[in-house]
């Protein structure tokens, strides 16, 4: 029987062993403590449902890694634990998949 408990549901996924983030598989919290990988990571702040976590330190200018596809470059020093967003990131996707200036 599935408990309803969500703090024993698994909380962030990877896909691949190379990646540096993991999806949020739930809401999470800023403080919360999650298991990904047998890694305890402490969020920085609230993380919706299919955000990214780092799921190790990640130096300014390395790839972010998610799927085992590079998605992006960290645009500065980014923590375990911490949110992976457009504040931190500069994006790798194409520039015709981007709103004109």
């Amino acid at each position: 029987m599935a408990s309803s408990d969500a703090s024993l549901r698994p909380a962030l996924m990877t896909l691949a062993t190379e990646d540096n983030v993991a999806v949020a598989l739930r809401s999470l919290h800023a403080g919360d403590t999650v298991a990904c990988n047998g890694v305890a990571l402490t969020l920085d702040r609230d993380v919706g449902i299919g955000h990214k976590v780092a799921v190790r330190a990640i130096a300014e200018g390395e790839a972010i890694v998610k799927y085992q596809c590079p998605i992006g470059l960290a645009t500065v020093p980014i923590a375990a634990g911490a949110y992976v967003h457009t504040h931190n990131v500069h994006s790798g996707y194409l520039p015709t998949y981007t709103l004109p200036e």
